[in-house]
């Protein structure tokens, strides 16, 4: 299901490494080969190991700060989402530069409210940023999952496409900015992050708050009922809005 745990971030670390290179890699597209799931979500019984991955390449145990490096890499990043992406999984769309859903298959959600934490990668800052408060704090608050549509109405995605549309116009989209000064690339991110990407302090700050959080009784114990009714296996994680959603209070 594509969790996110430290063999994921090990290869995100030698990826960013590359990127930040610059040329001649102009675009990176960031696709699934599994049809149900880009990215579920962090492997909740692995955050000591995952975030010491992330540590290699960011001096710090955050995905959050690895997330925030993949938003300044030279590259011009598009993801394109063809199954579910939930908690860091969201997060990790949220630090590429566009974001692109297929209808009927796209799935986004920030489902860290139904154990009782904040998002640990940047969610928040994103999110209130690219939506405006109300929007966000619907998101972040319901832990529900939201489909390719009402995502990109909500200004999450893009744009959303029809499944069998969306792989031809990322490709066409990508080879034509690939096509354009390299030079240009760089200095348009650049300046767009300098208006609209967080300070380096308010990552971490999320991050801490979810590293604290995770190891608090409420979380702990959510995570325990959770994993009894499926979490973190193909079948629950179908739904998963509705199994967080089922979980005693």
């Amino acid at each position: 299901m594509n969790l996110i745990g430290p063999e994921l971030v090990r290869d995100l670390v030698s990826l960013i490494e590359v990127l930040d290179r610059g040329e001649p890699y102009r675009v990176a597209v960031f696709r699934s080969a599994d049809p149900d799931f880009f990215i579920s979500h962090v492997d909740v019984t692995k955050v000591n190991a995952y975030r010491a991955e992330a540590a290699k390449l960011t001096g710090e145990a955050s995905i959050a700060l690895l997330f925030r490096r993949l938003a300044e890499t030279k590259a011009v990043t598009i993801a394109q989402i063809e199954g579910r992406a939930r908690g860091a999984g969201s997060e990790f769309v949220l630090n590429c530069d566009m974001r692109f859903g297929a209808r009927g298959r796209a799935i986004l959600a920030q489902n860290e409210a139904g154990f009782g934490l904040i998002p640990g990668g940047g969610g928040a800052q994103h999110l209130v940023r690219m939506l405006g408060r109300g929007r966000a704090l619907e998101i972040l608050l319901s832990a529900d999952d939201y489909d390719a549509d009402l995502a990109e109405r909500y200004g999450w995605l893009n744009r959303s496409l029809d499944k069998d549309e969306i792989g031809s116009f990322v490709t066409r989209l990508a080879h034509r900015i690939a096509r354009m000064p390299a030079s240009g690339h760089v200095i348009v991110k650049e300046r767009v992050n300098a208006i609209s990407l967080a300070p380096v302090e308010d990552f971490r700050r999320d991050s801490d708050l979810f590293g604290e959080g995770v190891t608090q009784t409420t979380a702990q114990r959510r995570i325990h009922d959770a994993i009894g009714r499926g979490f973190q296996s193909r079948e629950a994680e179908i739904d998963m809005g509705k199994l967080l959603g089922d979980l005693p209070d």
